[in-house]
This record gives structure tokens, C-alpha cells and sequence, in this order.
């Protein structure tokens, strides 16, 4: 008889969801800092402030993206992770209602539904949080 040992990796959740973080804003910041002019023609915000947003979204995109893979994921850096998350949604709220960055209707369409996947990886990460326990 043959026996099949299954160990399960408590942390593959979370790294999944680190990860499909990773690469969704690592691409919208890509997509931001490349062609800033035609997405800013589009969404409405100046090309400076989709430059400025897509270094930052780059940059946070690399840093979850190492998070996800490294072999013991900090719980402090996730919890960071997370709250960022949950900030990037509030404030993405924030600035369709209060107007501040003059979205076109489809910018602000974007924001919204933006926001909704930025809190959606923050609960996935919440999720996979909890699996690591």
C-alpha cells in the first residue's frame, strides 16, 4: 500500500493574495507611468499626478510582490500591507467624491471600481492572515 504525506502550507493563501496584489498594481502603476497622456485624457487626472501615482504603485506593487515570496512572510509587513490597502480605498473614495483630482465620469467610474479591488486583495490578505495561524 502506498501512503501519500500531504503537508499543507498555511501561507499559500496569503501568498497568493500578496502576490495577485503585486502584479495587478504593479501593471496599473507600469500602465500609469508609460502612458500617462492617453490614460490621463481618459480618467481626467494631469499626466504629472499619474506619473507621480504610478511610481508609487510600482514601487508598492515590487515591495508586496517580495513580500508574497519570501519563505517566512512577516505578519507585521502584511498587517502593513493591509492597512495601505484599506487607506488607498478610503482615499480613492475620497477623491471621486470631494473632486479633487477631476475625474472625467469614466476616471471616476475607474476610481470606484479600482477601490473595490484594492479592498477586495485587503480582505483576501485579512483571509489569508488568519490561515497562517
Amino acid at each position: 500500500m502506498t501512503f501519500l504525506t500531504v503537508t499543507a502550507d498555511r501561507t499559500k493563501f496569503l501568498r497568493l493574495a500578496l502576490v495577485a496584489d503585486a502584479v495587478v498594481t504593479g501593471g496599473n502603476g507600469l500602465i500609469y507611468l508609460l502612458a500617462a497622456g492617453p490614460v490621463g485624457d481618459l480618467l481626467g487626472p494631469d499626466t504629472g499626478m499619474l506619473r507621480g501615482i504610478g511610481v508609487f504603485l510600482l514601487v508598492y506593487g515590487v515591495a508586496v510582490g517580495f513580500l508574497g515570496t519570501r519563505a517566512d512572510i512577516s505578519r507585521g509587513a502584511t498587517k502593513a500591507v493591509i492597512a495601505l490597502n484599506i487607506i488607498w480605498t478610503l482615499g480613492s473614495v475620497a477623491a471621486v467624491a470631494t473632486g479633487l483630482l477631476e475625474f472625467t465620469t469614466i476616471g471616476a467610474v475607474w476610481a470606484i471600481a479600482q477601490a473595490l479591488v484594492v479592498a477586495a486583495f485587503a480582505e483576501l490578505q485579512i483571509m489569508g492572515l488568519r490561515k497562517t495561524r
